[in-house]
Protein backbone atom coordinates (compact mmCIF):
# COMPACT_ATOMS: atom_id res chain seq x y z
CA UNK A 1 0.00 0.00 0.00
CA UNK A 2 1.10 3.34 -0.88
CA UNK A 3 0.03 7.04 0.68
CA UNK A 4 -1.70 9.33 -1.67
CA UNK A 5 -2.55 13.41 -0.25
CA UNK A 6 -5.95 13.98 -1.10
CA UNK A 7 -5.39 17.11 -3.16
CA UNK A 8 -8.40 19.99 -2.60
CA UNK A 9 -7.30 22.12 -5.47
CA UNK A 10 -7.69 25.91 -6.68
CA UNK A 11 -6.92 25.04 -9.53
CA UNK A 12 -6.48 22.13 -12.37
CA UNK A 13 -3.06 20.99 -11.75
CA UNK A 14 -2.64 18.05 -9.00
CA UNK A 15 0.47 19.48 -7.89
CA UNK A 16 -1.13 22.94 -7.11
CA UNK A 17 -1.66 24.88 -3.59
CA UNK A 18 -4.41 22.67 -1.32
CA UNK A 19 -7.04 23.88 0.55
CA UNK A 20 -6.99 22.85 4.21
CA UNK A 21 -9.08 20.15 5.68
CA UNK A 22 -10.54 21.80 8.68
CA UNK A 23 -13.29 23.30 9.88
CA UNK A 24 -17.04 21.95 9.89
CA UNK A 25 -17.27 21.15 6.02
CA UNK A 26 -13.54 18.96 6.25
CA UNK A 27 -14.32 17.35 9.28
CA UNK A 28 -13.80 13.74 9.14
CA UNK A 29 -11.78 13.97 6.26
CA UNK A 30 -8.50 12.91 6.17
CA UNK A 31 -5.76 14.54 4.34
CA UNK A 32 -3.44 11.96 4.24
CA UNK A 33 -5.00 8.33 3.61
CA UNK A 34 -3.02 4.79 3.02
CA UNK A 35 -4.87 4.27 -0.58
CA UNK A 36 -3.35 3.58 -3.81
CA UNK A 37 -0.80 5.76 -5.21
CA UNK A 38 -2.52 6.88 -8.53
CA UNK A 39 -5.31 8.63 -8.68
CA UNK A 40 -8.50 7.17 -10.91
CA UNK A 41 -11.34 9.02 -9.46
CA UNK A 42 -11.85 12.98 -10.05
CA UNK A 43 -14.24 14.49 -7.99
CA UNK A 44 -15.86 17.89 -9.21
CA UNK A 45 -17.20 20.46 -6.89
CA UNK A 46 -19.11 23.40 -7.99
CA UNK A 47 -18.48 25.13 -4.79
CA UNK A 48 -16.62 24.27 -2.12
CA UNK A 49 -19.78 24.35 0.32
CA UNK A 50 -20.41 21.22 -1.89
CA UNK A 51 -18.12 19.38 0.18
CA UNK A 52 -19.54 19.04 2.86
CA UNK A 53 -22.29 16.64 1.08
CA UNK A 54 -19.52 15.47 -1.46
CA UNK A 55 -17.09 14.29 1.63
CA UNK A 56 -18.69 10.87 1.65
CA UNK A 57 -17.84 9.69 -1.64
CA UNK A 58 -14.17 10.56 -0.53
CA UNK A 59 -14.66 8.56 2.90
CA UNK A 60 -15.91 5.42 0.61
CA UNK A 61 -12.97 5.60 -2.28
CA UNK A 62 -10.84 5.99 0.50
CA UNK A 63 -12.32 3.20 2.13
CA UNK A 64 -11.77 1.06 -1.11
CA UNK A 65 -8.24 2.07 -1.50
CA UNK A 66 -8.89 4.19 -4.50
CA UNK A 67 -6.79 7.00 -5.25
CA UNK A 68 -8.87 10.10 -6.17
CA UNK A 69 -8.42 13.81 -6.31
CA UNK A 70 -11.04 16.97 -5.13
CA UNK A 71 -11.38 20.36 -7.17
CA UNK A 72 -13.45 23.27 -7.74
CA UNK A 73 -14.87 24.25 -11.06
CA UNK A 74 -17.90 25.77 -11.64
CA UNK A 75 -19.96 25.39 -14.74
CA UNK A 76 -20.76 29.30 -14.93
CA UNK A 77 -18.07 31.07 -12.98
CA UNK A 78 -15.10 29.15 -14.61
CA UNK A 79 -16.41 27.31 -18.09
CA UNK A 80 -12.77 27.09 -18.92
CA UNK A 81 -11.62 25.85 -15.99
CA UNK A 82 -14.17 22.77 -16.10
CA UNK A 83 -13.24 22.20 -19.78
CA UNK A 84 -10.02 21.94 -19.15
CA UNK A 85 -10.30 19.60 -16.50
CA UNK A 86 -12.24 17.46 -18.43
CA UNK A 87 -10.21 17.46 -21.31
CA UNK A 88 -7.01 16.59 -19.67
CA UNK A 89 -8.37 14.19 -17.05
CA UNK A 90 -7.86 11.00 -19.63
CA UNK A 91 -4.24 11.54 -19.88
CA UNK A 92 -3.47 12.47 -16.22
CA UNK A 93 -4.58 8.53 -15.86
CA UNK A 94 -8.67 9.49 -14.69
CA UNK A 95 -11.22 7.17 -15.00
CA UNK A 96 -14.20 8.19 -13.79
CA UNK A 97 -15.45 11.18 -12.58
CA UNK A 98 -17.74 12.27 -10.04
CA UNK A 99 -19.33 15.48 -10.40
CA UNK A 100 -21.64 17.07 -7.80
CA UNK A 101 -23.63 20.61 -8.03
CA UNK A 102 -26.78 22.14 -6.83
CA UNK A 103 -29.58 24.49 -8.24
CA UNK A 104 -28.58 24.77 -12.21
CA UNK A 105 -26.62 21.83 -11.66
CA UNK A 106 -25.14 21.78 -15.39
CA UNK A 107 -21.42 20.67 -14.18
CA UNK A 108 -21.71 17.36 -14.56
CA UNK A 109 -23.38 17.47 -18.07
CA UNK A 110 -20.59 20.20 -19.60
CA UNK A 111 -17.61 18.07 -18.21
CA UNK A 112 -19.50 15.25 -19.89
CA UNK A 113 -19.44 17.33 -23.06
CA UNK A 114 -15.48 17.64 -23.05
CA UNK A 115 -14.33 13.92 -22.31
CA UNK A 116 -15.39 10.09 -23.17
CA UNK A 117 -14.65 9.28 -19.64
CA UNK A 118 -17.59 8.01 -17.36
CA UNK A 119 -19.06 10.78 -15.71
CA UNK A 120 -21.37 10.14 -12.51
CA UNK A 121 -23.53 13.36 -11.25
CA UNK A 122 -24.90 13.78 -8.34
CA UNK A 123 -27.33 16.48 -7.38
CA UNK A 124 -27.47 18.81 -4.38
CA UNK A 125 -29.62 19.87 -2.32
CA UNK A 126 -29.23 23.51 -1.85
CA UNK A 127 -32.06 25.42 -3.03
CA UNK A 128 -35.45 25.99 -2.51
CA UNK A 129 -36.34 23.38 -4.48
CA UNK A 130 -34.92 21.15 -2.49
CA UNK A 131 -32.55 19.67 -4.86
CA UNK A 132 -35.34 18.75 -7.47
CA UNK A 133 -34.20 21.27 -9.81
CA UNK A 134 -30.32 19.84 -9.39
CA UNK A 135 -31.76 16.31 -10.06
CA UNK A 136 -33.41 17.60 -13.75
CA UNK A 137 -30.63 19.45 -14.59
CA UNK A 138 -27.81 16.42 -14.47
CA UNK A 139 -30.24 13.57 -15.74
CA UNK A 140 -32.29 15.42 -18.22
CA UNK A 141 -29.48 15.32 -21.07
CA UNK A 142 -29.87 14.87 -25.18
CA UNK A 143 -28.75 11.83 -26.53
CA UNK A 144 -24.94 10.89 -27.06
CA UNK A 145 -23.81 12.84 -23.89
CA UNK A 146 -24.88 10.38 -21.20
CA UNK A 147 -24.83 11.27 -17.39
CA UNK A 148 -25.53 8.76 -14.96
CA UNK A 149 -27.79 10.62 -12.10
CA UNK A 150 -27.60 8.95 -8.22
CA UNK A 151 -29.76 10.47 -6.04
CA UNK A 152 -29.98 13.85 -4.62
CA UNK A 153 -27.21 14.13 -2.19
CA UNK A 154 -26.05 10.38 -3.29
CA UNK A 155 -22.45 11.21 -3.09
CA UNK A 156 -22.13 7.67 -1.64
CA UNK A 157 -23.85 5.35 -4.61
CA UNK A 158 -22.05 7.96 -6.85
CA UNK A 159 -18.56 6.51 -5.58
CA UNK A 160 -19.91 3.02 -5.34
CA UNK A 161 -20.92 3.34 -8.76
CA UNK A 162 -17.23 4.76 -9.79
CA UNK A 163 -15.42 1.66 -7.65
CA UNK A 164 -17.97 -0.92 -9.72
CA UNK A 165 -16.94 0.86 -13.17
CA UNK A 166 -13.42 0.25 -12.08
CA UNK A 167 -13.81 -3.09 -10.52
CA UNK A 168 -14.20 -4.28 -14.65
CA UNK A 169 -10.53 -4.60 -15.34
CA UNK A 170 -9.71 -4.43 -11.40
CA UNK A 171 -9.84 -8.07 -9.88
CA UNK A 172 -8.35 -7.14 -6.48
CA UNK A 173 -11.32 -3.99 -6.40
CA UNK A 174 -14.18 -6.49 -7.96
CA UNK A 175 -13.58 -8.72 -4.69
CA UNK A 176 -13.28 -5.79 -2.44
CA UNK A 177 -16.67 -4.99 -3.41
CA UNK A 178 -18.53 -8.37 -3.38
CA UNK A 179 -16.71 -8.34 0.09
CA UNK A 180 -19.39 -5.02 0.52
CA UNK A 181 -22.21 -6.27 -0.99
CA UNK A 182 -22.18 -9.69 1.59
CA UNK A 183 -21.34 -7.38 4.01
CA UNK A 184 -24.66 -5.28 3.74
CA UNK A 185 -26.64 -8.98 3.21
CA UNK A 186 -25.61 -9.72 6.05
CA UNK A 187 -26.66 -6.79 7.79
CA UNK A 188 -30.05 -6.72 6.82
CA UNK A 189 -30.25 -10.23 7.81
CA UNK A 190 -29.47 -8.98 11.53
CA UNK A 191 -31.54 -6.11 11.25
CA UNK A 192 -34.08 -8.57 10.63
CA UNK A 193 -33.49 -10.15 13.63
CA UNK A 194 -33.19 -7.48 16.06
CA UNK A 195 -37.16 -6.72 14.75
CA UNK A 196 -38.32 -10.04 15.54
CA UNK A 197 -37.14 -10.10 18.47
CA UNK A 198 -38.73 -6.79 19.22
CA UNK A 199 -41.94 -8.12 18.15
CA UNK A 200 -41.47 -11.32 20.57
CA UNK A 201 -41.02 -9.19 23.20
CA UNK A 202 -43.96 -7.10 22.92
Amino acid sequence: MRLLVLTVSSTISPQSHQLPLSGSRWEGVQKEKVVEERVRVGIVLGSDSDFQVMQEAVRVLQEFGVGCEVVVASAHRTPQRAAEYALKAEERGIEVIIAGAGMAAHLPGVLASYTCLPVIGVPLQGSALGGVDALYSIVQMPPGVPVATVAINGARNAALLAVQILSLKDPHLRQKFQAYREKLAVSVVEKSKKVQQLLSNS
